[in-house]
């Protein structure tokens, strides 16, 4: 059997770092590091409340930033037997204006943990987030 012979370290060839090409160490720290922040912040949305009313102030809600109903409040003069599907209106009208605030905090609390996460070339292959 022939012996094989190890070309000396100068003459090896390397593979060129392809240019653009995201150091994945680098990126997988960052992703851990967003991976605790995002933690970090949906913890933080638990204990943040949203408020929003309808009907000039008669219907009052409460909503968690984790989209968790707290609490409705209802002025005892919004409250008329012979209309009560106004009553019901001004309910969905508060509930969804909560729950689109409630959305908007998440969003900006949950983007402060992706903020400074070098995606490098990756950003351009379309996938959701990126």
């Amino acid at each position: 059997m022939a012996k094989q012979q190890r070309m000396p370290k100068q003459q090896q060839q390397r593979m060129p770092k392809q240019p653009g090409m995201p150091n994945v160490q680098q990126m997988m720290q960052q992703v851990q590091q967003m991976q605790k922040d995002m933690e970090l912040a949906q913890d933080e949305l638990k204990n943040e409340v949203v408020e929003a009313s309808s009907g000039g102030g008669m219907v009052t809600v409460k909503i968690s930033g984790d989209l968790e109903l707290r609490e409705v409040r209802i002025d005892p003069a919004a409250v008329d037997p012979e209309d009560v599907e106004i009553l019901g209106d001004m309910v969905l009208a508060a509930v969804n204006e909560a729950l689109r605030m409630a959305q908007e905090l998440a969003e900006s609390k949950m983007g402060g943990a992706t903020a400074g996460l070098d995606l490098g070339s990756l950003g351009g292959l379309g996938l959701p987030g990126l």
